[in-house]
C-alpha cells in the first residue's frame, strides 16, 4: 500500500463520513478535487485500509467510461496491485471485475441497468454517486432509484453522493435529511490571468466555434508555456477542436512540450499515459470537460481555459437533438481553475475579458431539463412510475419533453397508452442503448441478421468521426477496415450489442442470425434500413438541390460534395439544426427507397382527404393523398370533396387574403364605414367591422354564402354588404335606427340630399357652397352627439372651404370667400348676408 494513501485530505472528514452512514444510512460528501474523495473514500468503506472498519462491497458510480476506469486503476495501483482484484470497474462493453472485487467502480448507466435487472442490489453494502455536481441524467435517475431502494427493499443500504461542489442542501433535503460532512483541503493559490482575443470572435452556435478563437487559445498555450512552469491543461469543448488546436501548436520540436488529447474517444493506453503523469518533457493536455473533476492530471501547473462547454439541447416539435456550444459557467470557470492548484500554486489563463465574467451562467442546467428523455421515460416505466412522479429528483422532468419521450415509446411498442412497459419495452431496456436504437435493433436483426444489425447500431451509437464522411453505409465499410481507436471501440460494441440481442431474444421468435426477408442484401440497404428503423420520422424525400424534406415536416440540407445527393429518399441518422437556420443540417445518413421508408415508418402512413387554401394558387385544393408524414407520396383531385372541409378552407383563405376576398359594392363599403363610425361613438351594440373583427365572425355574417361557396371564385361573387346585414343589431331593435344615427344622406337647405362620407374619423358632408345658404346650425350625427364637417364646395366642386360651426363661418369666413370666388363665378349667386340667402342648385341666369 502507498504510504501516502492515508495523507490526502479527506481522511480528516472519514470519521464523520463513517458516523453519518451508520446513524442515517445517507450522507451527503463535499470535498474539493484532489481530496481523495474518489479514491481513499471507498476503499475506507470497504474496510480495505487500516481503521476503515467492517469489510463491505461498494460500488462508485461515475458519470464518464474515463473516469470510471480511471479511478480504478489509481485506488488498485495505490493498493499496490493490478485492476480486476479487489479494485474491478465496469463500463459499457469492457469488464475488469470477479469474485474477490469488493470495491467496483460503473458509469452511472451501467448502475441503472443493474437496477433494473435486480432493484435489491444483491451484494452491494454501499453505493457512492461521485461528480453529483454535474447533474447527469443518469446519475439523477440511479440517485432516484436508489432512494426507493431504500425506502421498500433494502433499508440497510447506504448511499453516499459525493461532489467537489454541489448543492449540499438540496442532496441533503433528497436523501432524506442526510448528514453534510465537509472535507477541507489544503489549496494551493491560483492566479488569475484575463487573455481576450485581441480580433472579434463570433458566438459559437450549434458545434461551430470560430476558428478565430481556436487560434487565439493556441497563441495562449504557447504564451502559457513562455511564462510559467509546469505542465499545461487546456480545456476546449470537443473532439474537433482539441484536433483542431493541437495542429495549430505542431509538433514537440517546434513547441518544446509534448501534446496529449483526453476525451472520451482517446485510446485507452493515451488516457492512461496523462493520468499517470510525465517523467520526460513538459506536457500540453487538451481536453474536455472530462478533466474538470472526474479526472486527476498530475504535472499540471497552468490551465488555459477556452471558456466552452459542450450541453444536450433537444428540439421535441423537430425531432432533432443534438449537442450545442455553450460559454462555460463560472461554477465550471472554478473547477478548470482549480486543476492549476492540485499540487502546488498555479495559474489559470481565461481566454474571455474579466468583463464578461459576471454575465456568464453561474451553474450548467441539470441535463434533466435540456435533454432528450426518451431513455429516462423507459427507465422510470420499466421502474413503475410512468410519469415519474414519485422519483426523488433535484428537477421534475419538463412536461413537454417527457409527453415527447413517451410519444416516441408509444410509436416504438415500448409502453401501452397509460405509459406501462411492454414484453418488447422492457426487452428494449435491456440492451443498454437509446430505446430508439434498441428498436432497430430487435427489428433490424430480423431483416439483415443480428452482426450486421449490431455494427450499424453501434454505428449510430456513437457518431463517427468526421472524416469517415456523411454517408452512413461508407463509414461503415471504413470502420470495418481501420484500425484507429474509434473502430476499436465500434467492433467491441458491435460485440457487446450482438450478445446482448442473444440474451433478450425470446424462443418463439425468428432467429436473428440471418434475414430472413432480404437475400444478401448490401451494405446500403442495411444501412438505411436500420437507420430508418431508428429515426422513422427522419426518412426524408428529395426536393432537388440536396435540400429534403423529413417526415416531420422539417427540412434538410446536405452539404456541398455529398454523394448522398442524388438519392431519391434518405433515412437521416443526424442531424442538426444550427440556431435562425430554417433547414437542419445532414450529418449522417443513408440512401433508402420509398419501399423502406414505408416499411420504417409504417405508423406516420395516411391517407385521406385533405381539402384546404392553397397560397399558392390563392384557392381551394380538394385531393385524396397518401403521406408519410409531411412527406407527400400520391394524390389525386376530389370531385366531390367534403363540404365542411371546404368551408373550413374558404375561411383559411379568408383569414390569408381578408375580408377583400369578397366583392365590396359602394353601397356595401359605405354600410361598413357607417358601422365603424357607430361602434366607434356608441359602442354595442353596433359591431366592430375591423377585418380581424369580421374574420373573427365570418361564419356568422357569411353562413349561407359559405355554404354555397366551393372556390375562390364563389367568394369573389358575394355582395358583403348584403351578407354585413346580418350583424345589424336586429334582436334588440337598434337595427332600424341605422339611417336615424348614421344617415346614408343628408338633405340641406336647397333640397338636395347629399351623401356622407364616413370613411374618416369625423363624417364629412362635401356641398357646394349656395346650397347651404340659410342654414345657421351645423347638421349632425349619432343622436345629435357628432357634427359633421361640412367642406363647403365652390361652383367647380373644389373646396373652398372647412367647418364644423356654419353660422361662425358665415360671420367670419364667408367674407373671404366671396371676395375670392365671385369674380370667378359671376353667375352664381354671392349675397352679403348668407345666413339670410335662399339656397340654391340653380346659377343666376337660369334663375332669372
Amino acid at each position: 500500500m502507498r504510504e501516502d494513501l492515508l495523507d490526502l485530505p479527506v481522511r480528516s472528514a472519514l470519521p464523520a463520513l463513517t458516523r453519518a452512514l451508520d446513524d442515517h444510512g445517507t450522507a451527503v460528501l463535499c470535498a474539493p478535487p484532489g481530496t481523495g474523495k474518489t479514491t481513499l473514500v471507498p476503499l475506507v468503506l470497504a474496510g480495505l485500509v487500516p481503521g476503515g472498519g467492517a469489510p463491505r462491497r461498494v460500488v462508485v458510480a461515475e458519470p464518464r467510461r474515463i473516469a470510471a476506469r480511471a479511478a480504478a486503476r489509481r485506488m488498485a495501483h495505490l493498493l499496490g496491485e493490478p485492476v480486476g482484484g479487489r479494485i474491478g470497474f465496469t463500463v459499457r462493453g469492457e469488464r475488469r471485475a470477479g469474485p474477490a472485487t469488493v470495491v467496483e467502480v460503473v458509469t452511472t448507466g451501467v448502475l441503472l441497468q443493474r437496477l433494473q435487472r435486480d432493484p435489491e442490489l444483491a451484494g452491494a453494502d454501499v453505493v457512492v454517486l461521485d461528480e453529483c455536481h454535474e447533474r447527469h441524467l443518469d446519475a439523477d435517475t440511479a440517485a432516484a432509484f436508489l432512494l426507493d431502494v431504500r425506502a421498500a427493499l433494502r433499508p440497510e443500504l447506504r448511499l453516499v453522493a459525493a461532489s467537489a461542489t454541489t448543492d449540499a442542501e438540496g442532496w441533503a433535503r433528497l436523501l432524506g435529511g442526510a448528514p453534510v460532512v465537509e472535507a477541507r483541503s489544503v489549496t494551493h493559490p491560483v492566479d488569475v490571468v484575463w487573455a481576450p482575443p485581441e480580433r472579434p470572435v463570433r458566438p459559437p452556435h450549434g458545434l461551430r466555434v470560430d476558428p478565430v478563437l481556436l487560434e487565439h487559445v493556441a497563441g495562449v498555450v504557447r504564451r502559457a508555456l513562455r511564462e510559467r512552469t509546469g505542465d499545461v491543461l487546456c480545456f476546449l469543448p470537443g473532439v474537433g477542436e482539441i484536433g483542431r488546436v493541437a495542429g495549430l501548436l505542431g509538433g514537440p520540436e517546434q513547441l518544446g512540450a509534448e501534446v496529449l488529447q483526453v476525451h472520451g474517444r482517446a485510446p485507452a493506453a493515451v488516457q492512461d499515459a496523462v493520468l499517470a503523469g510525465g517523467t520526460g518533457p513538459r506536457r500540453v493536455v487538451l481536453a474536455t470537460a472530462v478533466a474538470e473533476s472526474s479526472l486527476t492530471v498530475p504535472g499540471v501547473r497552468v490551465v488555459v481555459d477556452a471558456g466552452l462547454a459542450r450541453e444536450p439541447r433537444t428540439d421535441h416539435a423537430r425531432g432533432l437533438s443534438a449537442l450545442t456550444t455553450v460559454r462555460a459557467s463560472r461554477a465550471a470557470g472554478r473547477q478548470r481553475a482549480g486543476r492549476a492548484g492540485r499540487e502546488a500554486p498555479g495559474t489559470v489563463y481565461r481566454c474571455w475579458a474579466e468583463a464578461d465574467e459576471a454575465r456568464l451562467p453561474a451553474f450548467p442546467p441539470a441535463e434533466i431539463t435540456v435533454a432528450d428523455l426518451t431513455a429516462f421515460a423507459l427507465q422510470a416505466a420499466c421502474w413503475g412510475d410512468p410519469d415519474a412522479s414519485g422519483l426523488a429528483l433535484l428537477d421534475p422532468p419538463p412536461a413537454g419533453a417527457l409527453a415527447a419521450a413517451r410519444a416516441v415509446l408509444q410509436a416504438t411498442s415500448a409502453v401501452d397508452e397509460a405509459g406501462r412497459p411492454t414484453e418488447r419495452g422492457r426487452r428494449m431496456a435491456r440492451l443498454g442503448v437509446h430505446p430508439r436504437l434498441a428498436r432497430a435493433l430487435l427489428d433490424g436483426a430480423r431483416e439483415v441478421g443480428a452482426r450486421r444489425a449490431a455494427e450499424v447500431v453501434a454505428l449510430l451509437s456513437e457518431e463517427p468521426p468526421r472524416e469517415y464522411g456523411d454517408d452512413l453505409a461508407a463509414a461503415w465499410r471504413t470502420a470495418r477496415r481501420a484500425t484507429d481507436a474509434y473502430a476499436a471501440r465500434w467492433r467491441a460494441e458491435a460485440g457487446r450489442l450482438e450478445k446482448a440481442l442473444a440474451a433478450v431474444t425470446t424462443p418463439d421468435e425468428p432467429a436473428t442470425d440471418a434475414p430472413d426477408r432480404r437475400h444478401s442484401p448490401t451494405d446500403d440497404v442495411v444501412a438505411g434500413l436500420v437507420a430508418a428503423l431508428a429515426y422513422p420520422e427522419r426518412v426524408a424525400h428529395a426536393r432537388g438541390g440536396g435540400s429534403y424534406l423529413m417526415a416531420s415536416g422539417t427540412r434538410a440540407e446536405l452539404g456541398e460534395g455529398s454523394r448522398l445527393r442524388s438519392a431519391p429518399w434518405l433515412a437521416v441518422a443526424v442531424a442538426d439544426r444550427p440556431v435562425a437556420a430554417a433547414s437542419a443540417r445532414v450529418r449522417l445518413g443513408a440512401v433508402i427507397d420509398e419501399e423502406t421508408a414505408r416499411t420504417a415508418a409504417g405508423a406516420l402512413f395516411g391517407e385521406g382527404e385533405e381539402v384546404h387554401w392553397s397560397p399558392e394558387r390563392g384557392d381551394v385544393v380538394a385531393r385524396r393523398v397518401a403521406r408519410l408524414g409531411a412527406v407527400e407520396l400520391a394524390s389525386a383531385a376530389l370531385t366531390a370533396p367534403d363540404g365542411a372541409l371546404v368551408r373550413a378552407a374558404l375561411l383559411e383563405g379568408l383569414r390569408r387574403e381578408g375580408p377583400g376576398l369578397l366583392r365590396w359594392s359602394a353601397e356595401g363599403t359605405g354600410l361598413r364605414q357607417r358601422l365603424a363610425f357607430l361602434h366607434r361613438v356608441l359602442g354595442e351594440p353596433w359591431p366592430d367591422v375591423s377585418d380581424a373583427a369580421l374574420l373573427a365572425r365570418a361564419e356568422e355574417w357569411l353562413g349561407p354564402e359559405l355554404d354555397r361557396a366551393r372556390r375562390r371564385a364563389d367568394l369573389e361573387r358575394v355582395d358583403a354588404g348584403a351578407a354585413l346585414e346580418r350583424l345589424l343589431p336586429w334582436a334588440d331593435g337598434q337595427a332600424v335606427r341605422l339611417a336615424e344615427l348614421a344617415p346614408e344622406r343628408l338633405e340641406v337647405p336647397s333640397g338636395s340630399r347629399i351623401r356622407v362620407d364616413y370613411a374618416g374619423e369625423q363624417p364629412v358632408l362635401a356641398v357646394k357652397l349656395q346650397e347651404m345658404f340659410g342654414l345657421q346650425e351645423t347638421p349632425r350625427v349619432a343622436g345629435g352627439r357628432v357634427p359633421v364637417l361640412v367642406h363647403l364646395l365652390s361652383p367647380a366642386g373644389r373646396p373652398a372651404a372647412v367647418t364644423a360651426d356654419l353660422a361662425s363661418f358665415w360671420r367670419e369666413g364667408y367674407r373671404s370667400v366671396r371676395a375670392e370666388l365671385r369674380g370667378r363665378y359671376p353667375r352664381h349667386p354671392w349675397p352679403e348676408d348668407p345666413a339670410g340667402a335662399t339656397a340654391t342648385r340653380r346659377t343666376n341666369a337660369r334663375r332669372a
